[in-house]
């Protein structure tokens, strides 16, 4: 089930909705207007589709970087 993320074009209002059907109406739920656009979710995904804990995931690119889940030394 796709989970979009929508902004309203009348209020401004961000809201999600799980999708079912492309023919699903979609209204705001602050001002229930029927004008809204779609906006790009954001998601994450396991690299290399490996879970990974936060005591043990620290990863190394060529570059010399070496990431956990709560720093980064890339940027």
């Amino acid at each position: 089930m796709p989970i979009y993320e929508y902004v309203c074009d009348d209020c401004g209002e961000h809201y999600e909705r799980i999708v079912m059907k492309q023919n699903t109406i979609i209204s705001c739920p602050k001002c229930t207007s029927g004008k809204h656009t779609i906006q790009l979710s954001v998601f994450a995904a396991p690299a290399n589709g490996h879970k990974s804990s936060a005591a043990s995931s620290t990863t190394a690119s060529p570059g010399g970087c070496a990431c956990t889940p709560s720093t980064c030394g890339c940027h």
